[in-house]
């Protein structure tokens, strides 16, 4: 430990003598004046903050899409006749979940139809009556979709937790580092004089800030973005029920 503290030391010395100009006020000035160890702390705090802020503005844009389109897709659904109208609109709505699950409904009911020699007609209201073989194995690609979809909506929102909880304790190693050299000030000097010791602590304090700054948005919008996925999870979970109340009437 004391090697580490003299490690430390040494790292601040060359900004000592003009440790007292450190305390103007000026955030920018603490940071240039700042030692080694806090600048790559504040470094590593900043990349976490822009690499998340990039994420929420990603997630939001795209949950917002996914909200119209899933609204679209399911207006389509209840006014379509057949399942094959509903498939036909499918490329143009990407975004929405509801499509993936749809999708592999739909492609369980027509490879059990090519199995039974049915033919590939598989939409309700037509003229001949295809038999499922199986419903349970539409009900398992319904839920196998599902899982995926909603893999697919929680992608890259571990960062966000990761950040919420990752960041404060690098920013409380910075402090503390800070705490460290601004006591080894007072012994080298032999002074408690704020001037000398201000500067340390401000320093310090200032990576805990941005500890702070970098997870409490990511909490913030991870709790927001977790609230989502599950909405979103619950609409296809009613979408399955629907799709296979639909698949009952018809097809069994």
């Amino acid at each position: 430990m004391e090697t580490f503290a003299r490690f430390v030391l040494a790292l601040q010395v060359q900004d000592a003598a003009a440790a007292p100009a450190a305390g103007t006020g000026d955030i920018a000035h603490i940071i240039a004046q700042s030692t080694a160890i806090n600048q790559v702390v504040l470094a590593i705090l900043v990349i976490f903050s822009i690499a998340s802020w990039a994420i929420i503005l990603l997630k939001l844009l795209a949950y917002r899409a996914v909200e119209r389109q899933t609204r679209t897709f399911l207006d389509v659904f209840h006014k379509s006749k057949k399942f094959s109208e509903v498939q036909a609109v499918c490329p143009t709505l990407p975004e929405t979940p509801l499509v993936g699950v749809f999708q592999a409904g739909f492609a369980e009911i027509n490879a059990q139809f090519r199995q039974a020699g049915a033919g590939q007609e598989s939409s309700p209201g037509g003229g001949s009556r295809p038999l499922l073989k199986s419903l349970d194995a539409v009900d398992r690609a319904l839920i196998r979709a599902a899982t995926v979809e909603v893999g697919k909506l929680e992608r890259r929102l571990t960062f966000l937790a990761t950040t919420a909880s990752v960041t404060p304790f690098i920013g409380l190693f910075g402090t503390v580092v800070g705490i460290m050299i601004a006591f080894q000030r007072i012994g080298t000097t032999g002074s408690t004089n704020l001037a000398v010791v201000g500067p340390g602590i401000s320093e310090a304090l200032l990576a805990t800030a941005a500890g702070l700054f970098a997870a409490i948005p990511a909490v913030l919008f991870y709790n927001h973005f977790t609230h989502r996925v599950k909405e979103l999870s619950a609409a296809m979970d009613d979408f399955a029920l629907e799709f296979l109340n639909i698949a009952e009437r018809n097809f069994t």
